[in-house]
């Protein structure tokens, strides 16, 4: 449960865990079985005397039946459509869209490697699970926008013209503050049927 938003003190271990297991099957980043596997874990360091595997996949099931019975209500297309458009154009404009990697040193590995094998983007776009977390509660998705040097965008540059204005196109409201996009999108990502 490394790097779980919910972690003051005002939340019950139980609660902790609760909350890790829905945000894990919201986002949809991970498999089945990883996803198990994640809340397994949260449940054996966060309550050492409950069954963890048995009530990892009680939580699960509660998120996932939660999740089905929300999703028939939703409109379409979700933020989340909009969002996997959005990073689809902002592909085929040439910025690596890098989607929920674990930390800034993957994008900078992803971006020294493309540089080694002669190409290089006009810049990149990329976000943390944390981020997408977020997402899920509070409707803002926030993204890292660099330059193919890993340099961060600034007020003024063609390349955050560009992630802001292709956001836009696709009816999601972006703005920079302190070094990212902000974007107003609720991860709304349906279960497979």
């Amino acid at each position: 449960m490394s790097g779980f938003f919910r972690t003051t003190s005002k939340v019950s271990p139980p609660e902790r865990v609760r909350d890790f297991a829905r945000v894990q099957v919201r986002a949809g980043l991970l498999d089945a079985d990883a996803v198990l596997r994640e809340v397994t874990a949260s449940v054996q360091a966060e309550l050492p005397g409950e069954p963890g595997d048995a009530t990892a996949r009680a939580l699960v099931a509660e998120a996932r039946t939660s999740l089905i019975d929300e999703q028939a209500d939703w409109e379409t297309p979700t933020d989340h459509d909009r969002l996997q458009a959005a990073f689809d154009d902002l592909a085929q404009r040439d910025v690596v869209v890098l989607q929920a990697v674990e930390d800034h040193w993957v994008a900078d590995a992803t971006l020294r490697r493309l540089d080694a094998e002669g190409r290089s983007p006009q810049g990149a776009v990329w976000f943390t699970p944390p981020d997408v977390w977020h997402a899920v509660d509070h409707g803002m998705l926030e993204l890292n926008v660099w330059h193919p040097d890993t340099a961060n965008v600034a007020p003024g540059e063609p390349l955050l013209d560009v992630v802001v204005d292709t956001l836009a196109a696709h009816g999601l409201e972006g703005h920079f503050d302190e070094g990212r996009v902000e974007v107003a999108a609720h991860w709304r990502k349906p279960l497979p049927a």
